[in-house]
Formats: C-alpha cells, structure tokens, sequence
C-alpha cells in the first residue's frame, strides 16, 4: 500500500528517485501515465493491468469512455528503476503535469501520483479546507 507524502526533485535529464520504501513494489517494473487533477499515476504492473482491464470495459459508444480510455492509454509509458531508484519520466508527461523541479510524490493506496509541488500545495490546501463538506457529501453514498 502507497500511502504518505515525498518531496522530490527532478533532475536535468527528467529523472526522478521514488522513496526507499516504495521500490520493492516497482522493482518487477511499472507504468507512468496521464493522471487526474494535473498529477501523473505511477503504477505498479499488477495495478497497471487491473486498471487498463477495467478500461478495456468502459463502452466504446460513450465519448466520455473513449476520452478516459487515451488520457489513461495513450500517454502510457513502461518504466524500470535505476540502481538508485530513478526513473525518466518523458517530457510529454512532464509538460502535462507542469513538473520542471520540485514534485512532490503522493501515495494513494494502490498507485503513487507525482505532482508539481506548487500544485499540490494548492489542491492539499483546497481539499483541507473542504474536508467536512466532502465526508459529509460520502457519508451520504454510505462511505
């Protein structure tokens, strides 16, 4: 399970060092795409398979299905770990995120999401903010 908040610094060559704790996990390689709210998702193999399986369920005649499927799909990339840990992430990836230097690494259960440390100081700060209202809205759907 991913969980906890790093910060990160890209280096000149777009490489990125995952915590420690984190890379027994990747080590039989990993996938980095598009993610929401401006993030990238990094995915274990494992989790990358269930998530494109569930993908590969959506209905094609949907548009919004369609749309998910290549934000999620096309901007895709295999990744393996260095010896210290780093992977590349692709300059398409990084301009779609905003990432230049700082990032910072955010474990949510089953995947890591890389964000732009500026980012994810203004959505942390709004979520916080909104936290009563958003438990109350799950508490709602029974969660």
């Amino acid at each position: 399970m991913f969980i906890g908040e790093y910060n990160h610094q890209i280096d000149e060559k777009g490489r990125i060092s995952v915590p420690t704790k984190f890379r027994n996990d990747l080590v039989q390689g990993a996938v980095v795409t598009r993610g929401l709210d401006s993030s990238l998702f990094l995915l274990p193999l494992e989790e990358w398979d269930k998530l494109a399986g569930s993908i590969a369920g959506l209905p094609l005649g949907q548009a919004n299905s369609r749309a998910f499927a290549r934000l999620m799909l096309a901007g895709a990339m295999d990744v393996n770990l260095d010896k210290q840990g780093r992977f590349i992430v692709p300059e398409f990836l990084r301009k779609y995120a905003g990432l230049e230097k700082k990032v910072v690494i955010v474990g949510v259960n089953t995947r890591l999401e890389l964000w732009d440390e500026d980012t994810w100081n203004e959505y942390r700060t709004k979520t916080e903010q909104d936290a009563e209202s958003i438990a109350e809205q799950l508490g709602e759907l029974g969660i």
